[in-house]
């Protein structure tokens, strides 16, 4: 776990992605498809540090807690090749009652390729879009890891 501070707060979590040829389109760099998988890997990742090894399929099925994705944007700034590591740094946001924000900054050799935003709502698993208030727990642990403000755009 990512023990350094970050601007007055806790540093955003980095996972580690190994990009494939087989990620690759035929210009040699990762297929665009990709980038949003890499992205949800990485916060699935965030959520099963952060959470003791809970991640996704544990809190639907364990949990029967559920977290959609209701927006997802990415801005684009260099090809994610195989030639480097994927660095993905990941942070949550912002919590509201019922929903979370992430932040996803993918950098390989040091350059940023792409920044994205991801909004999903916390909901009962089991009954399909049932939206709930997010757990207290999980709550706690987002609400210490929040990063102090929204970090801007890189410059491309």
């Amino acid at each position: 776990m990512n023990k350094q501070t970050y601007a007055g707060g806790p540093a955003p979590y980095i996972h580690e992605v190994r990009v494939g040829w087989g990620h690759c389109d035929p210009a040699q760099i990762a297929f665009t498809g990709h980038i949003p998988w890499f992205a949800l890997e990485a916060i699935d990742a965030w959520w099963e540090v952060h959470l003791d090894g809970t991640g996704w399929f544990q809190l639907n099925i364990d949990r029967n807690v559920g977290t959609p994705f209701v927006h997802m944007s990415l801005d684009f700034s260099s090809p994610v090749t195989p030639r480097h590591p994927l660095m993905c740094e990941v942070a949550p946001v912002r919590i509201g009652t019922k929903s979370i924000e992430f932040q996803v900054i993918g950098r390989q050799d040091g350059r940023t390729c792409f920044q994205g935003r991801f909004v999903s709502v916390f909901v009962i698993s089991d009954q399909h879009g049932v939206s709930i208030p997010a757990p207290e727990d999980i709550r706690a642990v987002v609400e210490a890891h929040l990063l102090p403000e929204p970090q801007p755009q890189d410059a491309r």
